[in-house]
């Protein structure tokens, strides 16, 4: 009998995580506790006008990761399940803020099967405190310097609003 290799559960949990929101911080926490390892994907959708380059988004969620031994962060650009391939990954996680978000993920995750058949989908619902939350809302509270302390890590605030050119003092935060 030859002692079998464990299997790692490797999964990804991609997204722009521009800005990285509370709701993302959540799915990343849970996902960690379900998995061996967790990649977060950071798209550098060079297409997309992003707030923060890939390699401040990179580095935001390292920060705010660094208590979570099993979450490494990488920036990758191309197709998903490419990604995934090369990592070795055959799960990819997905947060669903609401019934909207479901039609559209499904076409996505049955293609990506289609497409590599190594790999699942897993959907987590995000927690009823972050249903609403989209980095396009911080974003827009942020740019009328409107408090955004509720949706993002506290260690972020003042980075998101100097990407405005929104000093401290100059935009509503709770205390």
């Amino acid at each position: 009998m030859h002692k079998r290799e464990a299997i790692m559960k490797r999964a990804i949990y991609p997204g722009s995580f521009d800005p990285v929101t509370n709701g993302h911080m959540d799915i990343i926490r849970r996902s960690a506790n379900i998995v061996d390892e967790l990649y977060v994907g950071v798209l550098n959708n060079s297409a997309k006008n992003s707030l923060f380059s890939a390699e401040e988004r990179v580095s935001m969620l390292e920060e705010m990761t660094a208590d979570l031994p099993n979450v490494h962060i990488v920036s990758f650009d191309g197709l998903l399940v490419d990604f995934a391939r090369k990592i070795h990954a055959t799960i990819i996680i997905r947060g669903l803020r609401a019934v909207t978000d479901f039609e559209y993920e499904l076409q996505i995750a049955q293609t990506n099967h289609v497409e590599y058949d190594q790999i699942e989908t897993i959907f987590l619902t995000s927690s009823l405190q972050y249903s609403y939350l989209s980095s396009t809302i911080v974003k827009e509270f942020a740019a009328y310097g409107g408090d955004i302390s509720h949706f993002v890590p506290t260690q972020l605030i003042d980075r998101i609003y100097q990407k405005y050119g929104i000093e401290k003092g100059e935009h509503h935060h709770e205390q």
